[in-house]
């Protein structure tokens, strides 16, 4: 039976809805069971959706400031910070797998830990991903002026956001399905990469460089595999090393949480998120240390100075000059990627919130193809407001604006881990959700189906490593300001939950 939503209208009923799984003894009035969504999205959207939150704008530009600061030690960066996101996703996956539901992260944190726990976890993680989207949307117009430069960049936002918008209202299918060629053109572009340059070492082709092409190029060039070793300062005060790099590494995997919030839209949940979070480890291996692995073999490490994306500089070294163009176009499908994950994530955040009491109820509606409409209207709008402050105060959207997106990714991450251990504190008490209620103890975890592997130790492993970043990004001037804009955010978002509960 379809759900009533607030205002009394009662959406058109779908072929496949979610049946709301039995409430536990640990759930209360306060922490309502979010309403029905459509079960539409298949398993090769979920498959492609986890692959292409991997891949962005941050590899095919950002892995050149991460080389510089770390030379080919770069590859162990990705593989230490990819580790402990898979931990995270995993984590994540756990419960979504037993109690898939939209706005995963804020559910899980309001049912398992607290009403103020959800409240943070789902306005910070909205927040994020404003800001993001802003960025996103205001460099939409560098790509296009590429090809046409007598095109406004605000124009070229504008279209891009009513384009998208437009997709995320039409049902989570259609949301599946832009993702599924985005993530296709992403992956097709990597691929290529590494084909290619695997062909000009195995080739023996000459480079502009003049140095041979060599995976020995990783230890005979300016300084070898730790250039700057672990961590070292430099004449002007700035530090490098390997330690460093992990700030940016760590920045470059936002967006792999994304599977969670699909969970509670999936046909098969169980199967198909654990297929997707296992599948992250060779997905960093591939389009991380693979890519980065032979571009830092083709093209010697110390020349990739951030004028041009490493994957321009592989092709361009062989004489391939159409590789900009080709680029371009990829950076542009991977920023359209970005708003419309970012959109979706929103919406179902919003939605979530609303159904929890953390967000006004209007958020809650869904629209005749079970899209919370509101939400996608809403967050949209708000996206909107944040590109003008960009085209108008750039100085202070990038330095403040995105400090916070900085370091709400770190706040995301730690809440999800934390919220683990609550949950599996729950389901021991026999307070699980469906198939596991009424289990106690060791029975009720042992019949968890996707565990978090050592649980009883990894969330607070996680959890030091993420503290070792934040600490790190105290030494990076770039980074410095982020961790004193999220001690302000974090106060902002407790400060409001106080607001909203004394107002009710």
């Amino acid at each position: 039976m379809a759900q009533q939503q607030p205002g009394g209208r009662t959406p058109q009923t779908a072929p496949r809805t979610e049946t709301p799984a039995p409430r536990s003894k640990h759930e209360t009035d306060d922490v309502p069971v979010p309403a029905t969504l459509r079960k539409s999205l298949k398993n090769r959207h979920i498959q492609l959706i986890a692959l292409g939150g991997a891949i962005g704008t941050g590899l095919f530009y950002g892995s050149s400031e991460s080389i510089g600061l770390a030379g080919p030690s770069i590859l162990l960066a990705y593989l230490v910070g990819g580790l402990a996101i898979f931990m995270i996703v995993r984590a994540l996956s756990e419960m979504s797998v037993e109690d898939p539901k939209a706005g995963a992260f804020s559910y899980y944190a309001t049912r398992y830990w607290s009403k103020r726990a959800g409240f943070v976890s789902g306005w910070n993680y909205w927040f994020n991903y404003i800001l993001v989207s802003m960025v996103e949307l205001s460099v939409v117009g560098s790509f296009v002026n590429y090809w046409f430069p007598n095109i406004p960049r605000w124009v070229s936002a504008a279209v891009f956001l009513v384009v998208i918008a437009a997709a995320n209202l039409l049902g989570v299918s259609k949301f599946g399905e832009f993702e599924f060629w985005f993530a296709i053109i992403k992956i097709v572009a990597v691929v290529a990469m590494i084909l290619g340059g695997l062909a000009v070492l195995v080739a023996g082709l000459p480079t502009e460089s003049g140095i041979k092409a060599s995976f020995a190029n990783w230890f005979a060039i300016d300084g070898g595999f730790f250039p700057h070793g672990l961590m070292q300062r430099t004449a002007d005060g700035q530090w490098t090393g390997l330690l460093m790099a992990l700030c940016v590494v760590m920045f470059s995997f936002g967006g792999t949480e994304l599977i969670g919030i699909t969970a509670g839209e999936t046909e098969n949940p169980r199967t198909t998120i654990p297929r997707a979070t296992n599948g992250i480890i060779w997905r960093i291996l591939v389009f991380y240390i693979g890519a980065l692995g032979v571009i830092m073999a083709v093209v010697p490490w110390n020349t990739i100075d951030g004028t041009s994306s490493p994957f321009v500089q592989i092709f361009d070294s062989v004489g391939v000059h159409a590789a900009a163009g080709i680029l371009n176009f990829v950076c542009l499908t991977a920023v359209m990627s970005v708003y419309n994950s970012g959109l979706y994530a929103n919406s179902r955040m919003l939605y979530s919130l609303a159904k929890q009491g953390n967000a006004p109820a209007y958020l809650g509606r869904l629209n005749a193809h079970g899209v919370p409409v509101a939400g996608v209207i809403t967050s949209a709008i708000i996206t909107a407001l944040a590109v003008v402050v960009v085209f108008l105060w750039p100085e202070f959207a990038f330095n403040y604006l995105m400090s916070i997106a900085t370091i709400a990714g770190v706040i995301n991450w730690s809440m999800i881990m934390i919220t683990e251990v609550h949950f599996r504190k729950v389901v021991a008490a026999g307070n699980g959700p469906a198939e596991l209620a009424g289990l106690r103890g060791s029975e009720a975890l042992d019949a968890i189906h996707f565990k978090l592997p050592f649980a009883r130790v990894m969330p607070y492993v996680v959890l030091a490593f993420l503290a070792l970043v934040v600490v790190l990004m105290c030494f990076s001037a770039s980074y410095r300001v982020a961790v004193f804009a999220g001690v302000i955010w974090l106060a902002i978002l407790l400060a409001a939950y106080q607001l909203t509960q004394a107002r009710k």
